[in-house]
């Protein structure tokens, strides 16, 4: 591979034209897939050519360069085909309402319009009267109406890569308590006319998950709340499904709980092989801030057998784009390479054939920390979500902008702490 320069025969990489376009070609999600597997088979081309001159003597530097750059257009082809993937499986906001009539979500609805554009409020201070709310103090906002709400959690399912995963629950008060058993009730064998002895009763503990404010502030102009066309609740939806999004997935991951959800790397980790409840088991790598230099493969294995057969079978990866990057690379005895992408536009990447997310907030492999989770995030971690989405119009603050000050309550914790393990680059 003279120079460094060429890829698997009759392949063409076009990120070698230097100030190229790694996005150039039609914006839909078939071409943009086409796209992206075109890149996975360039990238395993290239990094097969560095593994031999590895083998034969030292790596050639331009490989290396030319490896990285297809590593990072890979990763901006999966980000844009996930985006193109979403736009298309986005809903509209008028559907699958069974819980009211439409004539009272059209009032809601129009009351709702009616406050944004225009902060007239008695409409809404009516409905919320005819609901028996408890209704709010004068500064505290208004209710959006239900397809809003429901919209601005489908769009943060979509977004948020640990509550895309995770269990979740709805409640109307501030904390979800759920009990759970620390230790099962006796049972034994009899035979079929022997004494049945009573048994002892289940010993059952709480786990609280607390509710925390969340906020965004999106601002609009006169114009724009004037104009007829602009659907408001779609506009709201839009402007903070993204601030929404980015503050949950750094607090499902790592927050300390404190005016926040608790992250799964903020409770105790432990050396799995004396794992406790209450704590997340940990395995390590043997070396820090990175592979070891032969068999780097098992310590995947390793972790994913760490997990009982009950959540393995639904389990999933999630790590930074860093680490998905160094994963890329890795290959099984037989030559395979372990990171797999997607079989199908809107899919995950899987590793190992298990599905794969990449959260952005996990630490990275220079980090030394846990930058691997695996488990079965559906049981492992829960999202508890308030109802109700608030709105408070601010037209004064920043003046000639409106303001609209959107809240929303959600927790989240771990809830089955067998279900999550932790891989550490780490020698111990």
């Amino acid at each position: 591979m003279p120079g460094g320069t060429q890829g698997a025969p009759g392949q063409q990489w076009a990120p070698e034209r230097k100030g190229a376009s790694l996005f150039e070609g039609p914006g839909d999600p078939v071409s943009a897939f086409a796209g992206f597997m075109e890149a996975f088979e360039s990238f395993k081309a290239v990094n097969d050519a560095r593994l031999a001159e590895i083998e034969r003597r030292s790596a050639d530097p331009l490989t290396i360069e030319k490896l990285d750059r297809i590593d990072t257009a890979l990763d901006e082809h999966k980000k844009r085909l996930d985006g193109l993937a979403l736009k298309a499986a986005r809903p509209g906001l008028a559907a699958e309402d069974d819980r009211r009539s439409g004539e009272a979500r059209r009032e809601h609805k129009a009351a709702f319009a009616a406050y944004v554009r225009a902060g007239r409020d008695d409409a809404l201070k009516g409905i919320e009267a005819k609901a028996l709310s408890a209704g709010s103090p004068a500064d505290g906002g208004y209710l959006v109406p239900e397809e809003t709400e429901r919209e601005i959690v489908r769009r943060l399912s979509a977004l948020s890569p640990i509550r895309r995963i995770a269990g979740s629950r709805q409640v109307s008060g501030s904390v979800y308590r759920k009990p759970f058993s620390v230790a099962g009730p006796a049972v034994g064998w009899v035979a079929e006319t022997a004494a049945r002895p009573q048994t002892a009763g289940p010993t059952l503990a709480e786990l609280s998950f607390q509710t925390m404010e969340l906020y965004a502030m999106p601002a609009a102009t006169g114009v724009l709340l004037d104009d007829a066309a602009v659907d408001i609740d779609q506009w709201i939806a839009e402007e903070v499904e993204v601030a929404f999004a980015e503050q949950e997935g750094t607090a499902f991951v790592s927050g300390d709980g404190v005016n926040k959800p608790k992250g799964f790397l903020a409770y105790p980790q432990v050396a799995d092989a004396s794992w406790s409840w209450g704590s997340l088991g940990r395995l390590v790598t043997g070396v820090n801030a990175g592979f070891p230099a032969t068999g780097a493969s098992d310590v995947l294995i390793d972790l994913v057998y760490a997990l009982k057969a009950g959540y393995r079978q639904n389990a999933t990866f999630v790590m930074s784009r860093k680490t998905q990057a160094a994963i890329r690379k890795l290959k099984d005895a037989d030559g395979n390479y372990l990171w797999q992408p997607p079989a199908s536009i809107g899919a995950d990447a899987t590793l190992m054939n298990f599905p794969l997310v990449e959260a952005e907030d996990m630490p990275s492999i220079a980090s030394a920390g846990a930058a691997i989770a695996f488990g079965d995030f559906r049981r492992g971690y829960l999202v508890v979500d308030r109802l109700g989405v608030r709105v408070l119009r601010d037209p004064y603050s920043a003046k000639p902008y409106v303001l609209f000050y959107t809240t929303k309550r959600v927790g989240g914790g771990v809830q089955d702490f067998e279900a999550i393990k932790l891989l550490a680059f780490a020698a111990s």
